[in-house]
């Protein structure tokens, strides 16, 4: 019952009812998402739509844009919306082997000298896949090959994305055809891209709804969700991001949820990506382990996951790191989830990285030098931009 205003809460800011008949599964790094997307795209009878931030031109980017090559040959639709900043992670980028083929390719928010540069920062940061209207695929994984066994061996990088089916896939459609039309000024509507699902199936099955947040009409609904369930916790929340650096509203609510005598764990990488993020989580760190939070340094790969479990009930899964950037400047989609199930593999996921990770502590911090701490406080005022 304490879980329920998370439903209230979510009907009055997200703008999309919580649905149920629906299913969900775990996909664990991208030998296990990669296959899962190209079989979806050859499975495809209608239509396929792809969003991602990052869809580089490399090993397994190739192989995702000949399977949509494939499929438009054979009749399918097919639209391709790549965020205009992420496409120039590679070069050439992948839109022109699309574009060649017929495919049709949307760029999000060009940026260039003049009126469209005060955009920026401002980018898409969803990742989503949906087949015929029926099946999707979203989370937090680009397309990139470094999370392939296969091209990275044992250096690969870890992520965790979501496989769903049911009625969900109407909020993540209507997510795609929405930035869409944005980009290109096409509209994509009917039965081609929307499926249509029975009453008795809306009855059963998993509660799922769809969380768009972005800097436009959708700004603070990502930041209002996670205030949400900090506040109905009453045993354990666990938080894993790569980006972790919570703006201060949201860090004195994970506080005070550790005084409040709920254990809250927030795992880390150990060995991050991005260097000065690095620098700048650490230098928050005080404030969280002052108040009561538990931090841990994953070992090992690099982790891209983005996962959230509240007493073992809901999660909150998708493409939002806890940031500034993901709160304010990008444009998210995230998931909330009510099912036992699910809660229960991403606390095994999370669990598993702090029993073979390394606690922070205060006595490690206060052992750094002092030059180190001042630098990493420098680079946290630069945290919104980051």
């Amino acid at each position: 019952d304490h879980i329920k205003p998370l439903c209230r809460l979510g009907d009055s800011i997200s703008g999309h009812v919580l649905l149920k008949g629906n299913q969900i599964s775990l996909l664990t790094g991208g030998d296990q998402t990669y296959t899962a997307m190209i079989e979806a795209i050859e499975s495809a009878k209608h239509a396929v739509a792809l969003q991602s931030y990052i869809f580089d031109h490399d090993g397994i980017g190739i192989r995702l844009a000949q399977a949509l090559i494939d499929a438009k040959a054979r009749g399918v639709n097919v639209r391709v919306l790549i965020d205009a900043v992420g496409a120039k992670y590679s070069r050439p980028p992948i839109t022109g082997m699309l574009s060649e083929a017929g495919v049709p390719v949307g760029l999000f928010l060009p940026t260039a000298i003049g009126l469209r540069l005060v955009y920026a920062n401002m980018r898409s940061h969803r990742k989503l896949l949906v087949v015929d209207g029926s099946r999707a695929l979203t989370g937090g994984m680009n397309i990139r090959q470094a999370f392939m066994r296969e091209f990275a061996g044992d250096a690969v990088a870890v992520d965790t994305h979501f496989s769903v089916t049911g009625p969900i896939c109407d909020h993540l459609m209507d997510s795609f055809a929405h930035d869409w039309e944005f980009t290109t000024g096409e509209r994509l509507e009917g039965d081609t891209w929307f499926a249509k699902f029975d009453a008795a199936q809306a009855t059963q099955g998993i509660p799922i709804r769809a969380v768009l947040s972005g800097p436009d009409r959708e700004v603070g609904r990502n930041q209002s969700m996670l205030l949400g369930a900090l506040s109905v916790a009453r045993n354990h929340v666990r938080i894993q991001s790569p980006y972790f650096l919570p703006e201060p509203v949201l860090l004195g609510a994970l506080v005070t949820a550790a005084r409040l005598g709920v254990r809250v764990d927030v795992v880390i990488p150990a060995n991050n990506n991005l260097k000065l993020v690095s620098a700048a989580m650490e230098a928050q760190l005080e404030q969280l382990l002052q108040g009561g939070v538990n931090v841990w340094r994953a070992q090992g790969a690099f982790d891209h996951s983005k996962l959230m479990t509240v007493d073992d009930q809901w999660c909150y899964v998708g493409s939002s790191n806890v940031d500034p950037r993901s709160q304010r400047l990008n444009f998210e989609l995230d998931l909330e989830v009510y099912d036992r199930d699910l809660a229960e593999q991403i606390a095994q996921t999370i669990d598993h990285k702090i029993e073979h990770g390394q606690r922070a502590t205060m006595a490690e911090l206060a052992n750094r030098p002092f030059w180190l701490r001042l630098r990493n406080r420098f680079v946290w005022l630069a945290s919104p931009l980051l």
